[in-house]
């Protein structure tokens, strides 16, 4: 196979993966089919497009062959099992069922996989699956589990859809605001997998994954557009993605917040974050809301964005408001993120006794490694640092987080 024919097997996949789960999803009403029938498609992409050539819609041509092979397996279970429904359904003329509220299948696939009959931890996974086209060993990784687990609890989500009969729409108007709660904090992980990608063998950053996050929180915003929290994560989205392109440098090696060039940060996006930022917080001083986990983490993003110079950065404000979200969101990942601002107002000697005390709690989690080695490392501590490092590194899955883990590392000396 040729560089030129995997890259674009590489990239429609990537790119349509929802696409053909979704359309599928809708056509035959059985999330399972429509999975493993797209798997196929694209296993039969990489069998025939080196030898006929790459179609000239890629994406159509895999949303069809796909359509084919869950007709013939409908078709071959029909006549084996007598499924005269699902045969019916082969030649059903009758009009589709309305759309919904937005007339979007991964959406539709989204709100399917954020259901509140699943849990938290499966709807998560269901939808890294269904709607990001993460890979299982992807999201066991992201989980932190192993691989069979994971496989696992997405075949009994999927199960439990089926079985439940859980429609595939978006939900009516009187059940959004219920079900958004965990639509959101799904697209956070989407988002989050492609600003970080998991994966050591992947790129280090994932634009389509966090481009596609951005979208359904955009179409998530139409249908709630008063809902704070959606319009935080979506303001918290724009100011992360507006940075993207300083985040890895040309050698491949991330790029701390303070280090990057500011120049190469799109302003189009940390324009639209800023105003979000401000429309939220206009809303909280007249009273109409009180500001949750997204739209606090936005407003300490815009802090740091809207600054020409990391030196002007207002600490005083970050560390205010990592307060107000310990309130909203107690978490041993807040209290690090906080300790990060009081190093910068009261010193690393300070931080380093906040940072301490998440020891047992964050011992498996890379940034507090990360973090700590930071601290040692500017209170002199290079040995102790040195092993913070090694540590970070271990656990660290991304490729560009661990080279520049390793090149900090590197220059404490022996």
């Amino acid at each position: 196979m040729t560089d030129a024919v995997a890259e674009a097997i590489t990239r429609v996949h990537r790119e349509e993966w929802a696409r053909v789960v979704a359309s599928l999803t809708r056509r035959f009403g059985d999330l399972g089919l429509a999975e493993d029938m797209a798997g196929e498609a694209f296993a039969t992409a990489v069998e025939r497009w080196p030898r006929d050539g790459i179609p000239p819609n890629p994406g159509a041509w895999v949303t069809l062959t796909a359509s084919r092979k869950a007709i013939d397996r409908l078709r071959r279970e029909a006549r084996r099992d007598a499924k005269h429904q699902e045969a019916l359904m082969l030649h059903d003329d009758s009009p589709p069922e309305p759309a919904g509220a937005v007339d979007d299948d991964r959406l539709r696939l989204l709100f399917t996989c954020c259901h509140p009959a699943l849990s938290m931890e499966a709807r998560v996974a269901l939808t890294l699956r269904m709607v990001g086209g993460l890979t299982v060993p992807e999201i066991a990784h992201a989980f932190l589990v192993l691989e069979v687990t994971m496989g696992q609890r997405i075949t009994r989500a999927k199960g439990k859809i089926r079985a439940a009969g859980i429609p595939f729409r978006v939900p009516e108007a009187h059940d959004l605001p219920a079900r958004v709660a965990g639509v959101l904090a799904v697209l956070y992980l989407v988002f989050n997998e492609g600003y970080l990608a998991s994966g050591t063998e992947s790129e280090p950053v994932r634009r389509e994954l966090t481009a596609e996050a951005i979208r359904m929180t955009r179409l998530v915003r139409e249908l709630l557009p008063h809902d704070g929290e959606v319009a935080g994560l979506l303001a918290l989205m724009l100011l992360t993605e507006a940075r993207a392109a300083a985040r890895v440098s040309a050698s491949g090696e991330l790029v701390r917040l303070d280090e990057q060039d500011r120049g190469a940060w799109d302003h189009a996006l940390i324009v639209e974050g800023i105003a979000l930022v401000r429309e939220r917080v206009d809303a909280v001083a007249r009273g109409e809301a009180v500001p949750g986990r997204y739209q606090l983490l936005a407003a300490i993003n815009a802090v740091h964005t809207s600054v020409p110079d990391a030196r002007d950065t207002d600490w005083s404000q970050v560390l205010a408001l990592y307060d107000q979200l310990a309130g909203v969101n107690p978490s041993p990942i807040v209290a690090l993120n906080r300790a990060i601002a009081v190093s910068e107002l009261d010193g690393p000697d300070v931080a380093l006794a906040s940072v301490e005390r998440l020891a047992t709690a964050l011992d498996d989690y890379h940034a507090f490694h990360a973090t700590r080695a930071d601290l040692l490392r500017r209170l002199g501590r290079s040995a102790d640092a040195r092993i913070a490092y090694d540590r970070a590194i271990a656990l660290a899955g991304n490729s560009a987080e661990v080279a520049h883990l390793t090149r900090r590392r590197d220059q404490l000396g022996h």
